[in-house]
């Protein structure tokens, strides 16, 4: 039986350990990141499987440690009052060598994942008129730059315009903001 207690404990460290690490990348990052962004980091330096990532942001989801928001096509998780709380009393269980990956990570990816949180294109189609509704939008620490919502009469075209405001946002903002801020001519 004791074989089995150990076992068990180890085992409940490690999902204890797996939790705390994805309150450190939340912490550190200070953005929502969706479930790829979370796992890439944590499947990638094998801290965790497919399996314990899920249950871990479910419970933790689930306890209030985590708040779970819909961005377009992406679930986002960020860390919640309580999770800080709970992180700051036990983050030095989790391994150094282990929050210096993090905060290196953090480092080289943060840019990258604040851009693609702030521009954002999505499309949805529209039963009443039976087109599609393009939503892009481009923001800058929470304010709003830029929304503009198009409505298109297919598919094809709704994907090439999120793609296109994807690929081309400065181009983009600034002919449209130039267009409209112009002097009329007479």
């Amino acid at each position: 039986m004791e074989d089995y207690s150990s076992e068990k404990e180890a085992k409940d460290y490690r999902n204890i350990e797996n939790k705390l690490i994805i309150l450190y990348i939340l912490d550190k990052m200070d953005l929502p990141l969706s479930y790829n962004q979370i796992s890439k980091f944590v499947l990638e330096e094998n801290y965790m499987n497919y399996f314990a990532l899920q249950q871990s942001l479910a419970e933790m989801t689930e306890v209030g440690f985590l708040d779970k928001t819909q961005d377009s096509n992406h679930t986002r998780y960020i860390i919640t009052e309580e999770g800080l709380k709970v992180l700051k009393y036990f983050e030095k269980n989790i391994p150094l060598s282990v929050r210096n990956k993090i905060i290196k990570y953090v480092g080289e990816t943060r840019k990258s994942v604040k851009r693609d949180f702030e521009i954002t294109s999505n499309y949805f189609y529209d039963y009443v008129s039976n087109d599609y509704l393009v939503k892009c939008g481009a923001y800058e620490d929470e304010t709003i730059l830029m929304e503009i919502n198009i409505s298109v009469v297919s598919r094809d075209q709704a994907k090439l315009i999120c793609n296109n405001w994807k690929a081309n946002i400065n181009t983009l903002y600034g002919k449209i903001l130039n267009e409209l801020i112009r002097e009329p001519e007479e």
